[in-house]
């Protein structure tokens, strides 16, 4: 027996159960932050938790001249798609850390990789002033673990204009809404020192053996 009401409304509510379930599983394989282990208006600085067992090898001691040293050698290009990225890759990548951010930045990532857990990693933003000081601010942001002697490093912003306050984000007369994370290309020298993590196969900074090349705080 053909009931028309019903046939046409299963297909809605199949559509509605999936996409449902896709919105609550992608929000639940995201990082959440539990412990903010500094803020103030240059720097921010807090332990996010992983979703999935990630085995760092936290906590872990590295001075903030290390820290620094390591972070100094990164550089970066943001990933472009074909033909674009024939053009990208005729410019040479961006230096990810001036001198004055690395001097504010280390010293909060060496705090926080001493009390951060095996399952928690380090994310980072460093603020400066944005376009609009009064509704935006540039943000350079990302998350650092290590794991045995490999210390990674990903990058979500790179002098990103971003909303001052999240809270003000949909703000009817001044919309600011937050840029989502990009993906880039990230490069280290010397690039002897950067390496495949056999445990996740992606690159990261052998940093013990990079250590030894530089002078002790």
């Amino acid at each position: 027996m053909w009931l028309p009401s019903k046939n046409k409304s299963l297909p809605t509510l199949f559509l509605g159960i999936s996409l449902g379930v896709l919105l609550l599983g992608g929000c639940a394989r995201l990082p959440y932050t539990k412990t903010v282990v500094h803020e103030d208006q240059r720097v921010a600085v807090m332990l996010q938790q992983e979703v999935a067992p990630a085995g760092y090898t936290h906590p872990v001691q590295i001075a903030p001249q290390h820290i620094a040293a390591i972070l100094n050698g990164f550089s970066l290009r943001e990933q472009q798609r074909l033909p674009l990225r024939w053009f990208a890759e005729e410019t040479p990548p961006n230096k990810i850390f001036r001198e004055d951010e690395l001097e504010v930045l280390a010293p909060q990532l060496a705090v926080a990789l001493q009390k951060a857990g095996p399952e928690e990693r380090v994310y980072f933003e460093v603020f400066a002033p944005g376009m609009n000081p009064r509704y935006r601010r540039d943000v350079t942001g990302g998350w650092i673990a290590v794991r045995e002697q490999y210390l990674h490093v990903t990058m979500d912003y790179f002098h990103t204009q971003q909303p001052v306050k999240k809270s003000d984000a949909y703000d009817y007369n001044y919309p600011t809404p937050w840029t989502p994370p990009n993906t880039y290309l990230l490069y280290f020298e010397p690039g002897r020192f950067y390496l495949t993590d056999p445990k996740t196969s992606t690159r990261a900074v052998d940093y013990r053996e990079f250590l030894k090349t530089t002078p002790s705080p």
